[in-house]
């Protein structure tokens, strides 16, 4: 029973968060009671987690082709930018929406194509492009907040939708993690994107058009964390131009390794990514609510992701035993 256990962990990595995320969960209900429990208090959680989450889940398809993106956090906060800006020239919503979108796609192209074409490092490409969409956001707003963000003052189902219900952004991101757990898993760009990571010789070789793969897989990032931008905007009916979006990435890319993927490529998982987030949001959550110094939550998360990166190499180093065996 303990070696089918064992081996349970071995290839669902997912199994692992799941069980750090109950045992917090846990936690914190004894610890804190009704209080953590309550829909306010659960909604606050999502409302961590749904940021996190929405970048991870895309993040996690350029990890498993061991590239990265540091700028989709700023992607996040300039795709509503985008928007209101539009908005307020007097373009029609929906059409502003579909341009902002549009443009955070050009956005991962342009990442895309400069890694690929002119081999920089996507860590130093994605790195410039995230100055450079703060800067084009504090130009654009003259440091002035945005305010109020068109939807989150109404009712009606659109408005709901699209954020100002207060289970919107987190349903959006499961949404996500859903549909690219099936592209990932089931599709034959899935397919491409492990192959390219696991083996990139071996991958172009067999005619997967690396190229190709990597520069829709920046797009698809973009997209993603732009989309839950615009809901996440829409939640809060506001925006500050000095918020910057390297807290957000450098979360995402610890709901991604607390989840379980590889930083060296070949290996991923949307789910546990996701996962991750939820676990991240829970923790921020309840140690607020147990009344431990917003500072320390930062100390707690370095630790959750060290040992989530330790369990994962002994998981890597015995499933490399038993394929040897």
């Amino acid at each position: 029973m303990a070696r089918r256990v064992l081996r349970l962990f071995l290839y669902q990595r997912e199994l692992t968060p799941v069980v750090i995320t109950i045992g917090l969960f846990v936690y914190f209900t004894i610890r804190a009671g009704s209080e953590f429990t309550s829909s306010l208090s659960l909604s606050s959680a999502a409302g961590y987690a749904g940021p996190i989450g929405a970048i991870a889940v895309g993040e996690v398809l350029l990890l498993v082709l061991a590239e990265i993106d540091l700028s989709v956090g700023q992607v996040f906060l300039f795709c509503p930018w985008v928007m209101y800006w539009l908005h307020n020239s007097g373009v029609p919503l929906v059409l502003a929406i579909a341009v902002a979108l549009a443009m955070v796609c050009c956005v991962g192209a342009i990442n895309g194509l400069i890694t690929v074409l002119l081999n920089v490092p996507s860590f130093v490409t994605t790195l410039a492009m995230n100055f450079i969409l703060y800067g084009v956001v504090l130009v654009g707003s003259s440091d002035a907040e945005a305010s109020p963000i068109p939807l989150s003052a109404g009712s009606n189902f659109a408005s709901k939708f699209m954020g100002v219900w207060q289970w919107s952004e987190i349903v959006w991101v499961a949404a996500i993690t859903i549909a690219l757990t099936v592209l990932l898993r089931r599709s034959r760009f899935g397919v491409r994107i492990v192959a390219t990571g696991g083996n990139l010789v071996g991958a172009a070789e067999a005619g997967v058009p690396i190229r190709r793969v990597k520069v829709w897989c920046f797009v698809l990032c973009s997209f993603l964390a732009g989309l839950v931008g615009i809901v996440d905007a829409v939640k809060y009916g506001s925006l500050d131009p000095g918020n910057f979006g390297v807290d957000y990435i450098l979360y995402a890319v610890g709901a991604c390794v607390i989840g379980g993927t590889a930083l060296t490529g070949g290996r991923g998982t949307v789910v546990g990514a996701f996962i991750g987030a939820i676990l991240i949001g829970i923790l921020e959550d309840g140690l607020t609510l147990i009344g431990v110094s917003t500072n320390d939550f930062y100390i707690w998360v370095g630790v959750v992701i060290i040992i989530a990166m330790a369990l994962n190499a002994q998981f890597d180093r015995l499933l490399a035993r038993s394929r040897g065996a």
